[in-house]
């Protein structure tokens, strides 16, 4: 890598940090409006929305898979299900695991 790449990583990394750095070092000294305390509560699900939506409905990275042979959609929606209707998120990661795990070995058996 060039010298001006290796710049532009370390400026990067410098501003990540000092933006991260100065919610800890100011502490309670910031106080928020209520209308951004509210947003950022939704900041943890639109992250995690982001990185699982694309890997579910696009598993290879190229194709939109929205049939019964994407396990990784049949997880998801049973890992939601499981959610929603018990509202316990140990349960809804167990058994959208087990349905993703157990369709993968049915589809590898079946074909």
């Amino acid at each position: 890598m060039s010298a001006d790449e290796w710049a532009i990583i370390a400026g990067m990394m410098a501003v990540t940090f000092l933006i991260r750095y100065s919610f800890f070092a100011l502490g309670d000294r910031i106080q928020f409006p209520p209308l951004v305390k509210r947003a950022l509560r939704y900041v943890p699900v639109a992250v995690l929305t982001a990185i699982t939506v694309p890997m579910v409905l696009l598993p290879d990275g190229q194709h939109w898979q929205l049939d019964v042979r994407n396990a990784w959609l049949l997880g998801a929606l049973a890992s939601g299900l499981i959610a929603w209707r018990y509202n316990k998120l140990l349960a809804a990661i167990g058994g959208g695991m087990a349905v993703f795990f157990l369709w993968r070995w049915l589809m590898a058996v079946s074909f």
